[in-house]
């Protein structure tokens, strides 16, 4: 199966979640299809996994430019022979409608969020003019992938699409089974020394964009109730905090707290997620489904959530792994917080089963050649 890919923004080389889950997803449905990209001009494309990645395009930003490149884009899909085009967020879609038009070719779109959900919890105004172009440009759509089932179900209910034209495909790990205790007290080991952390302490773990709203409103429950509570309970503990974008005032904040340990944008998390305790998800701001989450319980690490926080994850796969506590609870979240130190349980195989990216583009492809 020849596919071709259109990406809007900077994906390669992938350093956050959102990236990581798109460059890994062409990655494994490479091993499996014929793969053309077409991806903004700021990506980097050294190194990737095929030759055949053209960055010509202009970024969400200034996409509607790329009727420009109209042309050139058909011309991509007649020299490689393309079954399906994908467009990766609903931005571009409106290129897959046309190029459905001028080539025939059916387009899927793989949505990442309810996009205008995101841009209302950012507090951005254009999510009322946005809304109605993204349900518009699924309906047009030969098929779309949703991230998780609230996001599906949101678009089959609100958007009239049809049901057979939906499915979910969520954000995947590499890592298909557990890994070993050696490894796992290895980068504890490594942690500790790197950032000069007590042994006795428990280490938590959170990390994201970090001007991203629902991750600045997590970090101010976290300086503002999460520390002082367990300050009050004689508790010792770390906080590790890595990712970009930290504002000067966020920066100021949190150097009032020892406990809170900021690492910056790291190459990779996995080293810090096999070394923490636990990660901790204290906010019920949340869209799509949050990639730090699945990263963390398939490096067989705990996970504190809100509920909704932990949304497009099934409880029923995670043996619990992933502790869930009502939204705003936050008496709740302290306790729990102190009794993960105890949890001694593993990430099931069930887990893996439904999130390693193997099994995701196997399933995925079954959509895609039904096209």
């Amino acid at each position: 199966m020849n596919i071709l890919g259109i990406i809007s923004y900077k994906v390669f080389p992938a350093q956050m979640g959102g990236q990581k889950g798109i460059a890994d997803f062409y990655q494994y449905l490479s091993k499996q299809a014929n793969i053309t990209l077409a991806v903004s001009k700021e990506n980097e494309t050294a190194g990737f996994l095929t030759k055949n990645v053209h960055p010509f395009l202009f970024n969400h930003w200034l996409g509607l430019l790329n009727i420009l490149y109209l042309k050139r884009l058909i011309r991509l899909v007649k020299d490689n022979d393309i079954d399906t085009i994908i467009i990766e967020h609903s931005y571009f879609g409106w290129l897959g409608y046309l190029l459905k038009r001028f080539t025939g070719k059916p387009f899927a779109i793989h949505s990442h969020n309810i996009e205008a959900h995101r841009f209302e919890l950012s507090g951005k105004k254009i999510m009322r003019f946005y809304e109605p172009f993204e349900k518009w440009m699924h309906q047009k759509a030969d098929f779309s992938f949703f991230k998780c089932e609230e996001d599906a179900k949101y678009a089959l209910q609100y958007w009239e699409m049809d049901s057979t034209k939906v499915s979910v495909l969520p954000y995947g790990t590499i890592l298909n089974e557990v890994p070993s205790e050696e490894e796992k007290k290895n980068c504890r080991k490594w942690l500790i020394g790197t950032h000069a952390l007590k042994e006795n302490h428990t280490i938590f773990y959170f990390n994201g964009t970090l001007d991203y709203a629902p991750n600045v409103h997590a970090l101010n429950i976290v300086m503002n109730t999460i520390i002082p509570s367990l300050r009050k309970k004689l508790f010792p503990f770390y906080i590790i905090l890595t990712g970009k974008n930290l504002s000067e005032a966020l920066n100021a904040a949190i150097k009032d707290f020892p406990e809170i340990i900021y690492a910056g944008l790291v190459n990779d998390v996995s080293l810090y997620l096999k070394g923490v305790d636990a990660f901790i998800n204290p906010t019920a701001k949340a869209t799509g489904i949050k990639t730090k989450l699945v990263e963390a319980l398939a490096n067989d690490t705990s996970v504190i959530s809100t509920k909704t926080g932990a949304r497009g994850i099934d409880k029923k796969i995670t043996n619990n792994k992933l502790i869930l506590v009502t939204d705003d609870d936050f008496v709740s979240f302290i306790n729990e917080i102190i009794q993960s130190k105890f949890n001694s349980l593993h990430t099931p195989t069930a887990f893996y089963a439904n999130f390693y990216w193997g099994n995701i583009i196997s399933k995925a492809l079954l959509s895609l050649r039904s096209l």
